[in-house]
């Protein structure tokens, strides 16, 4: 018994170094695919790029995420979180120019959207590291809820449905901030131990919060031109 508990203990600084790490390596990542994703996005605004064919954008997406998650082990996982989030980064800036020569309050519209998506993240975050909750609970309802709302979006896509997109805006707004509590704190409590698929969560989940946030923001107050 006196091993086990010696055996215990001394295992237990070698998690928490372990969860710093990866938890270190995240936000480190993150920040970097941020700022790189911005810099894809200024290219685009700035070349005036026209919105790629959606069901290009969705296989591009899905097929750099697997190549991503299949080496996510490996230094090339790196380049793969690169090179989707600044395809994504590509992809958003088409839809900011639009937001932005749609409406006279444009710009406003994009860094409220910025803003309050900070916000969310910061605060979401901040709370799961100040109360290190296990909401590992939330996984199964998270996964049905954004597989029903990304079928929804298809939905609103094609029909041009208005009342189903602020449904769906809304429900991605909940859904992500969700999973960015939900991956938080994995990556505290141990339940995620590779900081390349916790990157791509978190990012994909900041993504899809700004553009929904976006989508809200100009419907209740944008001014069209």
């Amino acid at each position: 018994m006196r091993f086990d508990n010696d055996t215990a203990i001394a295992r237990r600084p070698e998690s928490v170094l372990a969860t710093n790490a990866v938890l270190r390596n995240t936000y480190i990542l993150l920040a970097m695919t941020l700022l790189f994703s911005a810099a894809t996005a200024g290219l685009a605004m700035v070349t005036n790029a026209a919105p790629l064919n959606p069901w290009f954008t969705l296989i591009a997406y899905f097929g750099l995420l697997f190549l991503t998650s299949a080496l996510r082990n490996s230094g090339w996982g790196i380049l793969g979180v690169f090179a989707l989030t600044g395809f994504m980064g590509y992809t958003l800036g088409p839809i900011l120019n639009l937001y932005i020569n749609s409406f006279a309050n444009g710009s406003q519209l994009v860094m409220m959207a910025l803003g309050s998506t900070g916000l969310i993240f910061f605060a979401l975050s901040g709370y799961a590291l100040m109360t290190r909750k296990d909401f590992s609970y939330m996984g199964a309802f998270l996964m049905v809820g954004m597989l029903v709302a990304f079928l929804a979006s298809l939905g609103a896509m094609f029909f041009q449905v208005p009342g189903l997109m602020l449904a769906v805006s809304a429900m991605f707004v909940l859904l992500s901030s969700g999973v960015i509590l939900f991956q938080t704190s994995q990556i505290i409590n141990g339940g995620e131990t590779n900081y390349i698929m916790a990157t791509i969560t978190l990012y994909v989940s900041l993504y899809n919060l700004f553009i929904s946030l976006l989508n809200l923001l100009s419907f209740f107050n944008g001014n069209r031109e």
